[in-house]
């Protein structure tokens, strides 16, 4: 049971009583928002729900599994999602 954003937008534009363009929109602006602080090292954090953070990861040795030769892996960036406690409870009931 997946929910995909034509589905949220439905959904969200039910609840706020407004058009599905304008919440369209609105999550475009979000994404962007959290695209280019992410990018920038910056944490962003909805208080209770969730907050989202670039993390680190340093170079590493690893292994070509097809080939068992030691590769050198480069350093890089990743993301990390937290629950925030109202989205925890919201998953308990």
């Amino acid at each position: 049971m997946a929910k995909n954003r034509s589905e949220l937008v439905a959904e969200v534009a039910a609840k706020a009583e407004t058009s599905q363009t304008a919440v369209n929109g609105v999550l475009d602006a979000l994404f962007s928002v959290f695209e280019s602080s992410v990018a920038a090292g910056e944490k962003i954090t909805i208080p209770g729900w969730l907050s989202i953070e670039r993390t680190d990861r340093a170079a590493r040795t690893g292994r070509n599994p097809q080939t068992g030769e030691t590769i050198q892996i480069a350093a890089g960036h990743s993301v990390k999602l937290s629950a925030g406690s109202k989205l925890k409870a919201a998953v308990k009931k």
